[in-house]
C-alpha cells in the first residue's frame, strides 16, 4: 500500500489559519476556591437541600468512624455473650450508613443539576446578548464546547461526588484520632507512607489542572472543526477534499487523545501509589501485630479495628485523589465557562444621552460613517445617506461595496467606528436593541428557518396569530402553497429549513417581515435566490409590503430598484453616485454601466 501523499504547500498553509482560529486563548489561572465562590450564584438557589446533603454526609462520616469500634466490640465479645448485641448494632451502623450516604447522594446530585441548568442557561441566554463580531471571531464549535461539554464538566463535580471531598476530609481526622487512641505505635507505622503520598498529590495537583485545560482546549477545537466540516459537507463532496478533511479532522482527534492519555497516566499513577501504600501499611500493622503479640493492651478485636481503620483511611485519601483529578476536570471547565462570561462585547451599548439629535422626520440617517470589521480594513468611508419617512431608497454597487454593512449598521448588528446612525432621529448607540429593532422588518438574502412549524417560522418568535400567518401568506401569495403541504401551517420545519427550497424560504421571509409590521423594511437582496416566475410574484407582494413603508433596498438585480424613489451606488465604500433610475442613466456614470450590463441597456 503506498504511503498517503504528502499535503500540498496550500493545504499545509490552511492547516495552520485553521488551527490559528481554533487556538483558544490562554485562560488566566484562577485559584480553586475563587472558581468555587464564582459558581456560588448557580448553586445558591439550593442552599438548604446543599446544607442537607453537608449534614448528612458529616453523619455517613461519623457511622463509618464508629463501624471499627463496634467491630472490635463485635470481636473481643465473642465467648462472654455481648457478641449479639454487637452483631446487631454492627448491622444497624451499616444499614443506616448506606441510607444516609443514598440519601446524601441524591441530594448532592440535585443540586449539582438544578445549578448546572441555571448555568448552561445563563451562558446560552448570555450569547444572544453579544455582538455579530463576537461570534465572527469564534467557530461554532467552540461555543457548543462551553454550553455543553464544560458545563457537563462542572456538573461532575456534584455527580461523580467530588463534593464530598470535604466529607473525606472530615473522617481522616477522625480517623487519625481515633487510631491515635486505640494504639499510637501501630498508628505511627499506619502513618509512615504518608509523606510519599504526600509528595505525589502535590506532584499530580500541580500538573492535573495543565492537563485538563489541554482536554478542554482540544474538545473546543474538534468541535469546531466538525462543525464546519459537517456544515460544509457539499463544498467537501463537490471538490473532492475528503482526503484533507480526513487528515485535518485526524490531527485534532490525535491531539485529543494525546491530552486524555496524559491525564490518564496522572490519574492511574495516583491510584496505584495510594493503593500500594496501603497494602504496606495493612502489612506492616499486621507484621508488627505478631512479633508484639496479643496483650499488652493490644486486643484481637483492636487489631481487627485497626485494619478496618487503615482501609478506611486510605479509601477517602484514594477518594480524594481521583476526586482531586474529577475537581481539577471541572475547575478547569469552570474556567472556561466563566471567561466565556466575562467577555464585555456586548450588543446591548451602555444607556447614555445621544450627543446630537437628529432630524426626526427622517427614518434613516447615516451620517459621515465609517466602519471597520478589521483594524486594517476600512469597508465604509466617510458616508452620508438619508431616507425620508415613506422613502423606497436603493443601495446598488458591486459585491463588496459595503451595501450589507450599510443595513447591518443602522439595525446596530455592528457599530460604527466614525461618525453617527440614527433611526427615527435617535442615535441607534442610545437605544435598547429590543426598541430598536422592533422598528425594522429584515428580509435577508440567506434566509435561516429555525425547527418548528411554518407558523411559528413566520411569527419569529412572537406568539403565533394564525389569522395573521394566514393574512401573510395571503399578500405573498403563496397561502395556497402552503396550505396545500401536509400539515398547513403545522408542516415540520428542519433545521435550517432543509426540507424547502431556496424559493420557499424566501416566501416565508416575506411572511415573517408581513408579520412584523414594522415602519421601516431592509430588503437585502430579497430576490436574488428565486426563479424568474417567483421573482414576479415577490414584486407584486413587495408593492403590497411596502406601502405606508419606509424601505432600505438592497440587490444586485437591478430590475428590483427601477421603481426605487432613490438610488445610492456605493463604490469600496463611499458614496459615488445618488438619484433616480433615469437620473442616474441619464448621467452616463457607474450606475448607467451597472444597468447595462444588468439590464441591456446603454
Amino acid at each position: 500500500m503506498s504511503a498517503p501523499a504528502s499535503p500540498r504547500p496550500e493545504e499545509r498553509r490552511a492547516d495552520e489559519t485553521l488551527r490559528a482560529f481554533h487556538e483558544e486563548a490562554e485562560v488566566e489561572v484562577t485559584p480553586d476556591l475563587g472558581l468555587l465562590a464564582r459558581l456560588w450564584p448557580y448553586v445558591r438557589p439550593d442552599a438548604a437541600l446543599l446544607s442537607l446533603s453537608m449534614g448528612a454526609l458529616l453523619a455517613v462520616a461519623a457511622l463509618a468512624l464508629a463501624r471499627p469500634l463496634v467491630m472490635r466490640s463485635l470481636f473481643d465479645g465473642v465467648g462472654r455473650g455481648s457478641s449479639a448485641t454487637s452483631a446487631a448494632l454492627l448491622v444497624a451502623v451499616m444499614l443506616g450508613e448506606q441510607l444516609l450516604a443514598f440519601a446524601q447522594a441524591l441530594a448532592i446530585q440535585t443540586v449539582g443539576a438544578r445549578a448546572m441548568h441555571r448555568l448552561r442557561t445563563r451562558v446560552f441566554g448570555f450569547l444572544h446578548t453579544r455582538s455579530l463580531t463576537f461570534f465572527d471571531n469564534q467557530p461554532v464549535g467552540r461555543l457548543v464546547t462551553r454550553v455543553t461539554n464544560d458545563v457537563d464538566a462542572i456538573g461532575e463535580m456534584f455527580a461523580s461526588g467530588a463534593v464530598n471531598a470535604a466529607g473525606d476530609l472530615v473522617k481522616l481526622v477522625g480517623i487519625v484520632v481515633m487510631m491515635l487512641a486505640l494504639d499510637w505505635r501501630l498508628a505511627l507505622i499506619a502513618f509512615a507512607a504518608l509523606p510519599l503520598v504526600g509528595a505525589l498529590i502535590e506532584l499530580v495537583r500541580r500538573r492535573a489542572r495543565v492537563a485538563f485545560r489541554q482536554i478542554r482546549d482540544k474538545t473546543a477545537r474538534l468541535n469546531a472543526l466538525l462543525a464546519e466540516q459537517v456544515s460544509g459537507m457539499a463544498v467537501v463532496q463537490a471538490y473532492t477534499r475528503e482526503e484533507a478533511a480526513r487528515r485535518e479532522f485526524d490531527e485534532q482527534n490525535r491531539a485529543y487523545r494525546d491530552a486524555n492519555m496524559r491525564a490518564i497516566a496522572l490519574d492511574a499513577t495516583l491510584d496505584a501509589t495510594v493503593e500500594m501504600a496501603s497494602s504496606v501499611c495493612v502489612a506492616a500493622v499486621l507484621w508488627y501485630g505478631g512479633v508484639r503479640g496479643l496483650g499488652d493492651g493490644l486486643t484481637f478485636g483492636t487489631l481487627v479495628a485497626f485494619i478496618a481503620y487503615i482501609e478506611q483511611f486510605f479509601g477517602p485519601i484514594r477518594d480524594l485523589s481521583s476526586r482531586y483529578t474529577q475537581i481539577q476536570s471541572s475547575l478547569t471547565g469552570a474556567e472556561r465557562v466563566l471567561s466565556l462570561l466575562e467577555n464585555d462585547d456586548t450588543d446591548e451599548p451602555p444607556p447614555r444621552p445621544a450627543t446630537t439629535q437628529g432630524d426626526a422626520s427622517l427614518a434613516l440617517e447615516l451620517d459621515g460613517v465609517s466602519f471597520s470589521y478589521k483594524a486594517d480594513t476600512q469597508v465604509l468611508h466617510d458616508v452620508t445617506v438619508r431616507v425620508r419617512r415613506g422613502e423606497r431608497v436603493a443601495l446598488v454597487g458591486a459585491t463588496g461595496s459595503g451595501k450589507s454593512t450599510v443595513a447591518a449598521l443602522v439595525l446596530r448588528l455592528y457599530r460604527a467606528t466614525g461618525g453617527v446612525v440614527r433611526v427615527d432621529g435617535d442615535d441607534v448607540t442610545t437605544l435598547g436593541r429590543a426598541a430598536l429593532r422592533r422598528r425594522f422588518s429584515v428580509v435577508p438574502q440567506d434566509v435561516f428557518l429555525f425547527p418548528g412549524t411554518i407558523a411559528e417560522n413566520i411569527a419569529a418568535g412572537e406568539a403565533v396569530d394564525r389569522a395573521r400567518v394566514l393574512r401573510a401568506l395571503e399578500t405573498v401569495g403563496a397561502r395556497e402553497a402552503f396550505e396545500r403541504r401536509p400539515g398547513g401551517l403545522d408542516a415540520r420545519v428542519d433545521e435550517r429549513g432543509a426540507n424547502f427550497s431556496a424559493g420557499e424560504r424566501q416566501l416565508i421571509a416575506f411572511a415573517r417581515a408581513l408579520y412584523r409590521d414594522a415602519g421601516i423594511l431592509v430588503l437585502d437582496e430579497a430576490t436574488a435566490s428565486v426563479d424568474s416566475v417567483t421573482e414576479a410574484r415577490l414584486t407584486a407582494a413587495m408593492e403590497a409590503l411596502l406601502v405606508g413603508r419606509t424601505a432600505l433596498v438592497i440587490a444586485h438585480r437591478l430590475s428590483t430598484v427601477r421603481a426605487a424613489d432613490r438610488i445610492i451606488v456605493l463604490d469600496h465604500g463611499r458614496v459615488i453616485e445618488e438619484g433616480s433610475h433615469d437620473e442616474l442613466i441619464a448621467r452616463g456614470g457607474a450606475y448607467a454601466r451597472l444597468a447595462a450590463l444588468s439590464l441591456g441597456t446603454t
